[in-house]
């Protein structure tokens, strides 16, 4: 086995890759203190979208890219109060502000031939896609949820447009956390972070046709997703779990217990989403497999035994929702995983195909408990972890799993995550307000070399991103988000990726080169202003060397 590994952990030779410079701390977190962003010396970015930018076709409530009107303006009804206002005069005079929408995970593509609300713009050919994580709440109870598409080469008035509110049934769209592009199905592919809400799969056309594609899918709390060359699905989820008791003292305690899933949905045929299997995966720990319940305890041995540096663990895939026996009807994909003796895990958040490995290779990162008072952080994942999977082949039914990475008080809560070359894998952060506070810290985001042993406390990632906190976020945080909306800066939505919409564009398939033939990449600031970035190289004679790999 250590022989198979190696050939899949050496895959192909990697490019020379030049040094990216290290950002050498976070942001400090501090009542009313609103830092900027630090970024490497190599890198500068440029705001594609924010969040008070109007859409070129408002609907309803929903007018502008990072805001939703539910809170009028005391002067203009017509417009969003998008920092705190006073509506009513005193006593008492409370502050209210507009739902922050939130725009989530990017998905970039090259495109030809795409319209919006204007017949007759040219709205050219490169498009950032997102669905909204955050909404306010409609009659029914719901979050009202959108879609939206990023037109890179547009001017102001055309740069944003509104792709979907409700599906194709009239139904409104649940909020959404992931996306991907599935080739093989010509259709976006969203995923809502609620286990009772759809999975869905949307149209490039506008205005998008969205479809509840959860009958084969299942509905969970699903974040990451991804597709591999087989057609195949991957989908990680994010359901935070119960916390643990102390069995010295029966208290409660801040570790919380595993309760998130890795997926796969093998379609019948590859597109096919309304006909397929979902599996779980489950990790064998010995000679029985590492379970929900085999979890329950605080630092379990299980839980403990799959983070320990230098071991590796066989996995399979169990199916446990397959169309052609059980229907096609809506179901909640947790709940059967944990019949099935899937293993779950700390939260994961975000999954990706290692390039150059003929997607043989999966790396996930799981967030945690984003709590310096876990009892499980240095032992059993609670500050957080990154996973490494390893099969045969993407369509293999067994394989083996690894840690890759520990985190620490530091390197913490991560979790979006894309890979920036063969090699090179950036992952960034989420801790939320609480963490942040307890370490004096906002996010930042890292550089992994997946040739390193990071089993070594002194051996740490690069950190190229110390996230800074805009004003709007600063007052969120001191006033609990007025009710609604979070507080800190989130970084969110980390993307490279050359847009390609063929199946050659799988992300995985090909060896990203960030600043050549295509390749961008993209992030959104989450939260507060809600701006999406996109980070280039600098330019030479920018006070930086112009590099020809990264």
């Amino acid at each position: 086995m250590k022989h198979f590994l190696s050939l899949c952990l050496t895959a192909g030779v990697a490019a020379h890759a030049a040094p990216i410079t290290g950002v050498p701390a976070a942001n400090m977190k501090a009542d009313g203190y609103a830092p900027a962003s630090q970024l490497t010396r190599e890198w500068r970015q440029h705001p594609v979208a924010v969040g008070s930018m109007p859409l070129e076709n408002p609907e309803g409530i929903v007018g502008w890219y990072g805001y939703e009107n539910d809170v009028p303006s005391p002067v203009n009804p017509a417009l969003p109060a998008m920092v705190p206002a006073v509506l009513n005069p005193p006593p008492p005079a409370k502050p209210v502000e507009a739902q922050k929408t939130e725009p989530d995970k990017n998905t970039y593509l090259v495109l030809w031939g795409q319209k919006g609300a204007d017949p007759h713009y040219n709205y050219g050919s490169h498009f950032l896609f997102q669905g909204h994580e955050a909404g306010a709440t409609n009659q029914d109870g719901s979050k009202q949820g959108l879609i939206t598409r990023i037109n890179l080469d547009a001017d102001t008035a055309h740069r944003v447009t509104l792709m979907a509110t409700h599906d194709v049934t009239g139904a409104p769209i649940a909020t959404i956390d992931g996306s991907t592009w599935d080739p093989f199905a010509r259709r976006l592919l969203f995923t809502t972070e609620n286990v009772n809400a759809p999975t869905y799969a949307a149209t490039l056309d506008f205005p998008s046709k969205v479809e509840d594609v959860s009958g084969a899918l299942g509905r969970g709390g699903y974040e990451g997703i991804q597709n591999d060359n087989y057609g195949n699905i991957w989908i990680v989820e994010d359901v935070g779990g119960t916390n643990k008791t102390n069995p010295t003292t029966g208290a409660s305690t801040t570790a919380r217990r595993p309760n998130s899933f890795v997926y796969r949905y093998v379609p019948r045929h590859p597109g096919d989403l309304h006909n397929g299997k979902l599996q779980v995966l489950q990790v064998i720990v010995g000679d029985h497999p590492a379970t929900f319940d085999s979890q329950a305890a605080l630092n379990a041995p299980d839980q403990v035994a799959i983070r320990t540096f230098h071991t590796s663990y066989k996995t399979k895939w169990i199916t446990i929702h397959d169309t052609k026996v059980d229907g096609d009807a809506p179901f909640i994909a947790i709940d059967k995983a944990k019949a099935a003796g899937g293993t779950p895990f700390k939260r994961p958040e975000n999954g990706v195909f290692r390039p150059g490995s003929h997607f043989r290779e999966f790396f996930f990162v799981e967030t945690g408990d984003t709590n310096a008072t876990s009892p499980e952080n240095a032992s059993a994942g609670g500050w957080c972890s990154i996973f490494r999977l390893v099969q045969r082949s993407a369509d293999d039914d067994e394989g083996y799993i690894s840690i890759f990475f520990q985190g620490n008080q530091s390197v913490a809560g991560l979790d979006n995550v894309t890979f920036l070359s063969r090699d090179k894998l950036l992952a960034v952060e989420d801790a939320g307000d609480g963490l942040h506070g307890q370490r004096n810290a906002l996010d930042s985001g890292f550089v992994f070399d997946t040739d390193v042993d990071y089993s070594d406390p002194h051996t740490q990632p690069v950190r190229f991103l110390a996230e800074g906190r805009d004003a709007s976020a600063t007052l969120d945080s001191a006033n609990g988000g007025f009710g609604k909306n979070d507080g800190d800066n989130e970084i969110t939505g980390i993307h490279v990726s050359d847009g390609d919409p063929s199946e050659n564009g799988i992300l995985g398939a090909k060896v990203p080169r960030f600043g050549h033939d295509g390749w961008r990449m993209f992030w959104t600031q989450q939260h507060g202003d809600n701006v999406t970035w996109e980070v280039t190289r600098a330019k030479h004679g920018d006070n930086d060397d112009d590099h020809d790999d990264w």
